[in-house]
């Protein structure tokens, strides 16, 4: 089962006669505030996010395993070379999802990431033209029937802060690494807030 949880309400407001009018309500709306969710009980959640440097086009991934008690279970980072942010995104799911199934973590799984594109491609199925990114999306296809009783969400970016932080992480490493007892220390103030519920706010217009 694979649910749109955030809608994408940008593209729902482009879709109106008012559309001009609303968007610019929308984007100055008041800042809210953002905070990474626990999953139900019995539930594992997996966050993922890629990061591109600006410039040099290098790009890296990272993602994160957590219970529903915002236990630590698994993290992943690792630097993929030249790639956009799309590419990085998806290779960040992949290698999520193949961890969650070598683990045997198969049951009740919710994946999120905070790139809303790669949401709705992965969701609604979307046909896309890039021929790498077809290649990346047919592995994660591949691999979701392996999941029993699925969810795929976006968060802003706020709410996938510890994902985020394995992501830029993955820059500085010259192999790919996974930890599976405790996470690294630079990682551990994010997840105290996560496991608190301590929003981040967002600012009005991105």
């Amino acid at each position: 089962m694979l649910e749109l949880v955030n809608i994408l309400r940008c593209q729902k407001l482009v879709q109106s006669p008012t559309s001009f009018c609303r968007l610019i309500r929308y984007l100055h709306k008041e800042p809210i505030p953002v905070a990474w969710k626990k999953p139900g009980i019995g539930w594992t959640k997996l966050n993922f996010d890629g990061s591109c440097k600006v410039g040099s086009g290098k790009a890296s991934i990272g993602g994160v395993v957590r219970n529903h008690n915002a236990e630590f279970m698994l993290g992943y980072a690792e630097s993929i070379g030249i790639a956009n942010s799309t590419i990085a995104e998806l290779t960040a799911l992949r290698r999520g999802l193949e961890l969650v199934l070598e683990n045997g973590w198969n049951n009740d799984i919710w994946l999120e990431g905070d790139e809303k594109t790669l949401v709705d491609i992965i969701v609604r199925r979307r046909q896309v033209k890039c021929m790498e990114v077809q290649k990346h999306i047919s592995h994660i296809n591949s691999l979701l029937p392996g999941l029993n009783n699925c969810i795929v969400s976006h968060v802003y970016r706020e709410g996938n802060r510890a994902a985020d932080k394995f992501a830029k992480m993955g820059h500085q490493l010259d192999q790919p690494t996974i930890w599976t007892h405790s996470p690294p220390d630079e990682v551990l103030p994010i997840f105290h807030d996560d496991a608190q519920g301590i929003p981040i706010i967002r600012k009005k217009g991105i």
